[in-house]
């Protein structure tokens, strides 16, 4: 830039300058059009103007765009005061010094300014939380922002708080619609859900499936019961948008894109360089879905079949779920016979389809089968059949379903079923499904397999079985699937399938008694077997005078002291406003919740349990008021007291009657030998040398001790 051009912009700059308004846009232009040295004095003077005419937008617009400058020259809180000389409105002055000027980037600061700026009382905001909102008020002494959501009036946020978690509601978001014009909504819902679904990730962006849903729910818009009908129907109509991208995985995220792929010469050189086998899958299985596949010419075929080919490559011996994808694409495009054989053949080596079976999405088992057994269904069957207990129970669901009728499978189910330990996958889907499968005459009764599931739902399982043994346990507790087998069976195997299910102890002791009992309402004459289990005795719960008088002192010092201060720490927490953001008062509710808690537990427990003195206790078996002498194994003789459950003092070898040692004692007698257990939990055995009464010394100590009282 010439002299004469500088001067001409000085003059310029002078002219502008000379009274407010100033014009904030040209002075920007003159300063980045001047060098640095000139730049930065003309930066200073326009500020110092701005400021003071109160310009506070027209300042704060030239600061941020000479951040970069004015940050190196003045650092953050010097921009704060710069900010602050330019206003003596009392909302603008509280916005600028809670946004973090000196203590966060320039960048980030201005963000949170310029954000605060936009939530003017009737600005409609979004929260990750609470949806939708309008903002009420913004009060610049306690520094809040009050906000209207649909599910939370009168909502108050501070200033940082706000910052972090409001934006501005744009007019298009879904929720933003629904507000204006709910009717709109429900249209969408019931006559366009594929449009809504749309609507719903341009608003909330790329999201899987159960993100949706949740979503969904959380808004209002379509209830957890009626989800599965309305995703079907916005799956169905979404395949058919060229805009939206649906994952073969829940896992993986909904995409809408912005503008429809043409498939035109770009796309198809694009598609030619991928390298990743997931991409490639995925831009096939578009491309095919759309009309545009048939006519494609002989050339682009090949492309596709070319990348097809290095994607199984990268896949092979990598991910055989996504290797067997790959294979059932090249089968059904026709492209490439040979090589869609050759992928048949290495899925079939070392059993390779059972591992892809494990991580193929549930609706592509049954292609696995088809493609499996597509080129000698007679020969494949019975490799599959053998293999029958290996298989993951979606792919064993696909292969019984697609062999249903078929003789040889009838076969080999039946040998497993009949055998002692029939795989639990197959008992889960036979029991499951028995109607598709009771026109099979060569199964065991009915009654067995029922026998296999009632085991399969006792102990411990882990991996596949326990999801069996939890599929197992939800058959029993449905009451329609259990009146359909009740159905099934003949009188005598009735019986025999109840008193199995009511002998199994290892069942959850509520659900076992609730299925027992809808057993004897599905077949009333089962109700003269059901096994009325006696009632435990009664324990009667006591304590020493001295650990009852302890608790009880406990206790009035939590209703009279712990209590009372919790609750002044809650008032005076309440003083400092905002009880939605404020710390304090969160802890000392918190602290509340937990000390009226521990109160009712203690009331109820002086209640139950019974001070005594043990004074009448003579028994030559250990028990509650007795002192053991014992001998170890490595032994030394050591000597323990058992009083109440409250009663402890290690010094004294004083121990309560519920500790784990008491209990492996109790009832015991001189000669007799227990378990003693160390601190580690390690257990060794001991013997009882002799049971005596309690010494003069510990019936002294039992007494309730001096400034107490019960």
């Amino acid at each position: 830039m010439d002299k004469k051009t500088v001067e001409e912009m000085e003059v310029r700059f002078g002219e502008v300058m000379q009274a407010p308004p100033y014009p904030v846009d040209e002075i920007l232009e003159l300063i980045a059009a001047v060098p640095p040295g000139k730049a930065e004095e003309w930066t200073l003077a326009a500020l110092k103007a701005l400021t003071d005419a109160g310009d506070f937008d027209g300042t704060r617009r030239l600061v941020k765009a000479r951040k970069d400058m004015l940050g190196a020259k003045l650092q953050g809180t010097g921009i704060r005061d710069i900010l602050r000389k330019a206003t003596k409105d009392r909302l603008l002055l509280a916005f600028v010094d809670s946004v973090g000027f000196g203590m966060r980037s320039l960048d980030e600061a201005f963000a949170r300014l310029e954000r605060l700026l936009s939530f003017q009382p009737g600005r409609l905001v979004l929260n990750p939380t609470w949806g939708l909102g309008e903002v009420k008020r913004i009060d610049s002494f306690y520094r809040r922002v009050t906000v209207d959501f649909t599910a939370r009036k009168g909502h108050q946020m501070t200033f940082d708080a706000a910052c972090e978690t409001l934006v501005f509601a744009p007019e298009d978001h879904v929720l933003v619609t629904n507000r204006a014009d709910p009717a709109r909504i429900q249209k969408m819902l019931k006559e366009e859900p594929g449009e809504f679904v749309k609507a719903m990730l341009k608003s909330f962006g790329d999201m899987p499936v159960t993100r949706l849903e949740e979503l969904c729910a959380q808004h209002g818009f379509v209830k957890q019961a009626n989800w599965k009908a309305f995703w079907e129907k916005a799956r169905a109509a979404l395949r058919q948008d060229n805009l939206v991208e649906i994952p073969t995985r829940r896992t993986e995220p909904l995409h809408v894109k912005k503008t429809a792929e043409t498939y035109g010469d770009s796309w198809f050189t694009a598609f030619a360089q991928m390298t990743d086998p997931k991409s490639i899958l995925s831009s096939v299985r578009e491309l095919q879905g759309t009309k545009r596949f048939k006519a494609l010419p002989d050339d682009a075929r090949a492309k596709i079949a070319d990348r097809l080919a290095f994607a199984l490559k990268g896949a092979r011996g990598v991910d055989d779920a996504l290797y067997a994808r790959l294979a059932f694409c090249l089968d059904d495009l026709k492209l490439d016979p040979e090589r869609t054989a050759k992928a048949r053949t290495y899925l079939w080596t070392d059993g390779r389809y059972l591992a892809a079976a494990r991580t193929l999405p549930a609706r592509e088992t049954e292609t696995l089968v088809v493609f499996l057994t597509a080129d000698n269904r007679e020969a494949r069957k019975h490799e599959l059949f053998k293999v029958l207990p290996e298989m993951c129970f979606p792919f064993l669901t696909e292969t019984l379903m697609f062999f249903k009728t078929d003789a040889d499978c009838e076969d080999a189910v039946a040998a497993l079923l009949k055998s002692p330990a029939a795989p639990a996958t197959l008992v889960t889907l036979i029991l499951g499904r028995y109607e598709d499968f009771k026109h099979w005459s060569k199964l065991p009764p009915l009654v067995v397999i029922l026998t296999h599931a009632i085991a399969l739902g006792e102990g411990r399982q882990s991996g596949e079985t326990l999801r069996m043994q939890n599929m197992i346990r939800r058959l029993f507790a449905d009451k329609k699937w259990l009146e359909g087998i009740f159905a099934q069976l003949q009188p005598a195997d009735q019986v025999l399938f109840f008193e199995r299910f009511q002998a199994s102890i290892a069942w959850d002791p509520s659900t076992h008694h609730l299925i027992v009992v809808r057993m004897t309402h599905i077949v009333p004459e089962l109700a003269t077997r059901q096994v009325k289990k006696a009632e435990a005795p009664k324990i009667e719960r006591v304590t020493s005078f001295r650990a009852y008088a302890e608790r009880k002192a406990a206790y009035q010092k939590l209703v009279n002291v712990d209590i009372p201060e919790n609750t002044r720490r809650i008032e005076f927490a309440r003083s400092y406003g905002d009880l939605s953001e404020n710390a304090e008062y969160q802890y000392a509710k918190d602290e509340q919740r937990a000390l009226l808690q521990k109160q009712t537990l203690m009331q109820d427990e002086l209640k139950l349990v019974k001070a005594v003195d043990f004074a009448s206790v003579v028994s030559d078996a250990v028990c509650p008021g007795t002192t053991v002498r014992i001998a170890t194994a490595d032994g030394k003789e050591l000597s323990y007291t058992v009083l109440g459950e409250w009663d402890n003092d290690l010094e004294r070898g004083i121990i309560a009657n519920k500790t784990r040692l008491a209990q492996n004692m109790l009832g015991k007698k001189a000669g007799e030998s227990f378990d003693l257990p160390d601190v580690d939990g390690n257990v060794t055995t001991a013997t009882i040398i002799a049971v005596e009464p309690l010494s003069d010394d510990l019936r002294e100590w039992i007494k309730v001790p001096a400034g107490m009282a019960i």
